[in-house]
C-alpha cells in the first residue's frame, strides 16, 4: 500500500485560505499587501504592541512570505510523488534509475518526507540495484552511464549511513574516470577534453559535464582537484566568447552565452543566428546557466571575464517563462530542466538580486516560487505540455520543480 502523507502533520491546512489564493495566482504584490494586514491584525490583537514580524525589514518579510510559499507548494508535491510511486519502488521505471534518482533527492530534502520514509527506502533499494562492478548506476545497455551515476552520486551524497558513504565514494571515482583527459588519448588541445558525455565513449556535451561538476561538487570533491581544471577547458570552449574559446566557431563572438557541445566543430540546440553578417552558433538558456554554474563550481573568480560575461547574458535575456534564446517554435522544450538550472546557478551566485538589460533588479527566488505555484497542477504535479527529453512525464517534471525551489530554499 502506498504511503499517505496525509496522515503526518499538515501545516497546509493551518494556511488562510486568502493566502493560498494569492500564491495560486502568483500575485506577488496582493501577497505582500495581504502579509502587512495580517502582520497589523496581529499587533492590533496585542494591543499595539508590535512583534518580531513588525521588527523585520520589509525585504525579510517577502523573503518568509516568499519561503511559505515553497514550503507549501513542496509538500503537495511530494504528496503527488509519493502516491504515484511503483510496486518497483521507482518512478518512470522504463527510464532506468536517473529519474527515480531525481525524485528520491526531492522527498529527501522534503522535511515532510525525509531519508527515513518507507516510500524513499524502497526507492533507494530500487536504484542500488544498478549499481555496477566499476562503481557506476546505470542500465544494462549503459547509454546513459554518466548521466544516472551523477544523479545517483547527488543523491546518495545526501545520506550518512556507511553503506550509501560507500555506494558515493565508488560512483565519483567512476565519474572521475570517464572524464575525457589525457588517459582517454586526448590532449589539451581536442574540443573533447574535460567534457562528458552520456557514456564512456560518447561524444562529450555541456549537459552532462555540468551535471557532473554538480554531482562531485554536491558529494564534497576537494576544489584544488585536478577534474575540475580539466573540466574548466571544456566549458569556456561551450562559451560564445572569443576571447576566451579558441575554437572556430566562436570566432568574433562577443555573446557570452553556452551552447551544448564545443565537441565535432560545435552544436547548438537552438540552432544557429545571424549576428552581424555572419551565422553563429546560437546560445540559450539552460546551457547558459548550466556553464555559468559550472564556472562557479570550478573556482572561477566571479569578476573573471568569462563569468561576468555570462551574467551579462542572464540579465539580457531574464526571463521564467520560457527556455530564453530558444526559437520560439522549441521555446517550452526543457523548461523544468532550466528552472532546475536557473535556480541551482543563482544560489551558487549568492545574490538576492539579477539586473535586466534596462537595469531592472529581479528577485529571483520571488520570481521562481511565484512561477512554480502558478504552474503547479492541482494533483501537486508538474508537466510540460512540450513534451521533449521526457519532460512529458510528471514524475520528472515535478522532482525538477521541487529541486529548484529546495535550491532557492534551502
Amino acid at each position: 500500500m502506498t504511503p499517505n502523507l496525509a496522515s503526518r502533520a499538515d501545516l497546509s491546512r493551518c494556511e488562510p485560505r486568502r493566502f493560498s489564493a494569492v500564491a495560486a495566482r502568483g500575485g506577488g504584490v496582493l501577497l505582500v499587501l495581504w502579509a502587512g494586514l495580517a502582520a497589523f491584525a496581529q499587533s492590533e490583537s496585542k494591543g499595539g504592541g508590535g512583534n518580531e514580524q513588525d521588527a523585520k525589514p520589509i525585504a525579510a518579510q517577502n523573503t518568509d512570505s516568499q519561503r511559505a510559499i515553497s514550503q507549501r507548494v513542496l509538500r503537495s508535491g511530494a504528496r503527488y510523488l509519493i502516491a504515484s510511486q511503483e510496486e518497483s519502488g521507482a518512478w518512470y521505471s522504463q527510464a532506468g534509475p536517473g529519474v527515480t534518482c531525481l525524485v528520491l533527492k526531492a522527498l529527501i530534502q522534503e522535511p515532510s518526507v525525509g531519508p527515513k520514509h518507507a516510500a524513499v527506502r524502497r526507492g533507494l533499494e530500487f536504484v542500488a540495484k544498478f549499481q555496477r562492478d566499476d562503481g557506476g548506476f546505470y542500465s544494462a545497455e549503459g547509454l546513459l552511464r554518466n548521466y544516472e551515476t551523477c544523479v545517483a552520486l547527488s543523491l546518495f551524497a545526501l545520506l550518512d549511513e556507511p553503506a550509501y558513504k560507500k555506494r558515493a565514494a565508488a560512483a565519483q571515482k567512476f565519474l572521475k574516470d570517464g572524464q575525457w583527459d589525457e588517459s582517454e588519448g586526448k590532449s589539451i588541445d581536442d574540443p573533447w577534453y574535460g567534457g562528458a558525455g552520456y557514456g564512456r565513449h560518447k561524444r562529450p556535451d555541456l549537459s552532462n559535464t555540468q551535471m557532473l561538476l554538480e554531482a562531485l561538487h554536491d558529494s564534497g570533491l576537494p576544489k584544488d582537484d585536478p577534474f575540475y581544471k580539466k573540466a574548466l577547458v571544456f566549458i569556456q570552449r561551450s562559451q560564445m566568447l572569443t576571447e576566451s574559446n579558441d575554437q572556430p566557431f566562436a570566432n568574433g563572438s562577443i555573446d557570452g552565452g553556452f551552447i551544448y557541445t564545443p565537441a565535432n566543430n560545435g552544436e547548438s540546440k537552438a540552432g544557429t543566428h545571424e549576428v552581424n553578417g555572419r551565422i553563429e552558433l546560437r546560445s540559450y538558456g539552460s546551457m547558459t546557466y548550466a556553464g555559468f554554474k559550472s564556472m562557479l563550481y570550478a573556482g572561477v573568480e566571479r569578476d573573471d571575464p568569462r563569468v561576468k560575461a555570462a551574467l551579462d547574458w542572464i540579465g539580457r535575456y531574464w526571463t521564467l517563462d520560457f527556455n530564453p534564446n530558444m526559437p520560439q517554435k522549441q521555446s517550452r522544450e526543457g523548461l523544468y530542466y532550466y528552472y532546475h538550472v536557473f535556480a541551482r546557478a543563482l544560489a551558487a551566485w549568492n545574490e538576492e538580486t539579477v539586473k535586466d538589460q534596462i537595469g531592472r533588479e529581479h528577485h529571483w527566488r520571488r520570481e521562481l516560487v511565484e512561477k512554480l505555484a502558478k504552474l503547479q497542477r492541482k494533483d501537486g504535479s508538474w508537466v510540460n505540455e512540450a513534451d521533449r527529453w521526457m519532460e512529458g512525464h510528471p514524475a520528472l517534471t515535478t522532482a525538477y520543480a521541487m529541486l529548484a525551489l529546495q535550491a532557492a530554499f534551502p
